[in-house]
């Protein structure tokens, strides 16, 4: 029982630090990612669809994307989707290719950029703790029904704990990185 509650406790914060992961990818820091234009859908044929699946992105230096669609006909809509983003990008393209170009961060940018990432770390150890919660009420129901006893409960609340503050500790990590990566000229 107890392992068991471990092991979903385990799976829902390894969860919740893979979602704030991809939040951080989202976050433009100054250098060019291509995970930047993972949320973009662009109208394809009157379907939305992700800007991935439509053509070839890479980084050819840190400060440019370069969009190569698969349908050179395409590249009007990549172009409106990309305006229509709150990326503040201005697409170039020269009919086969589109390229984007990062302009420096300013300080002042930088800094609103450190507070999101520090933002979107609290809610994610505000789910870690709801979760260490959720499991803690669990093993207390399960002692009140009698399935485990009351040292069994107390073991398990320990373990649980142990989790919560060793993915807290990998939540305070990942935004000391993403802050590095945003603070560097």
């Amino acid at each position: 029982m107890i392992e068991t509650v471990k092991m979903e406790t385990e799976e829902k914060m390894a969860k919740s630090i893979s979602s704030l992961r991809s939040e951080y990818g989202a976050i433009r820091a100054g250098r060019a990612n291509p995970s930047i234009l993972d949320r973009i859908n662009v109208e394809y044929y009157g379907t939305p669809t992700p800007l991935n699946q439509l053509s070839n992105i890479s980084s050819p230096d840190p400060r440019m994307l370069v969009i190569q669609p698969f349908d050179a006909s395409s590249i009007g809509d990549i172009e409106r989707a990309i305006l229509k983003s709150d990326l503040g990008l201005n697409p170039t393209n020269d009919g086969k290719i589109i390229r984007l170009v990062f302009p420096q961060l300013t300080e002042e940018r930088r800094k609103d950029l450190s507070k999101l990432v520090k933002k979107y770390g609290e809610e994610c150890k505000i789910a870690i703790r709801n979760i260490r919660r959720q499991s803690n009420d669990e093993l207390k129901k399960a002692e009140k029904e009698s399935l485990i006893t009351e040292d069994e409960l107390r073991n398990g609340q320990g373990e649980i704990q142990k989790l919560t503050d060793d993915y807290s500790k990998k939540v305070d990590e990942i935004i000391e990185e993403k802050i590095a990566e945003i603070m560097e000229v």
